[in-house]
């Protein structure tokens, strides 16, 4: 279910557009599933993950200034780990179609993207399992910035500023394993590659868009499979398809 996080900030529109580029097989696989897909943090490919500012390490004995020093020394390590037990879903808060996003997200034409908004999204989670936190990503200098607090948390949604053309929007679960005597698990992540989180999907998706210069039979294909699933939902090419130049 989603829950609100003091620090992670909420677009100033409940009706914000977001974005969720993916090839035709993950959007099948998301009808089919009624399910979004978070992939864990440590799969994503950027090592920075879950990692904090240099400034907070180095700030670190003041910080904790009441912790032992072998606990402190080991602090890295704690925080490091994080990234097993956490899963993401990214979106693109934009109000427009991004082509860059189609490049960065497809290796071919043959993709989708479901075009929601932050109110939609938020409704949209039916899993009683897992608490959900949403939050507009935040792009800092990890040489020179500082996040105001540290937590397990806070570091996924902060990136480098080299990603700044992404504006990301994420859902954030963190979830664990106890073992009996109520202690984590550290050594078994609840989930191998990510976690499918059930959905509503007509509370999800208010349109569809089809890749730029994607196949005729894909725009069939989808309007098929779509129906299929019994979602009743706009299917449209993509707009930087349909705009013409003027000159």
């Amino acid at each position: 279910m989603y829950k609100e996080h003091p620090v992670f900030e909420k677009p100033e529109n409940e009706n914000a557009k977001i974005w969720r580029y993916m090839d035709f097989t993950k959007y099948v696989s998301l009808l089919d599933k009624s399910a979004l897909f978070f992939p864990r943090a440590d799969k994503l490919g950027d090592p920075f993950e879950g990692s904090f500012p240099r400034g907070n390490v180095m700030l670190r004995p003041i910080t904790y200034k009441d912790v032992p020093k072998d606990a402190l020394s080991s602090l890295s390590q704690f925080y490091k780990a994080f990234g097993r037990f956490t899963a993401i879903s990214c979106w693109h808060l934009n109000e427009y179609e991004s082509a860059a996003m189609w490049k960065l997200y497809l290796k071919s034409n043959e993709g989708i993207a479901i075009q929601s908004t932050f109110r939609h999204l938020k409704s949209s989670f039916i899993d009683e399992n897992h608490i959900i936190y949403i939050g507009q990503v935040k792009y800092i200098d990890y040489e020179k910035d500082l996040l105001s607090r540290e937590g397990s948390l806070i570091p996924f949604v902060h990136k480098r500023k080299s990603f700044e053309h992404e504006q990301e929007l994420r859902a954030v679960i963190q979830s664990f394993i106890y073992k009996k005597n109520g202690e984590i698990n550290w050594s078994k992540p609840p989930f191998k590659d990510g976690l499918h989180v059930p959905v509503k999907l007509d509370s999800l998706i208010d349109k569809i868009y089809l890749a730029p210069t994607c196949p005729e039979w894909l725009l069939e294909l989808v309007r098929s499979v779509t129906g299929r699933y019994g979602l009743n939902k706009e299917i449209l090419p993509s707009a930087l398809d349909v705009a013409r130049p003027l000159y």
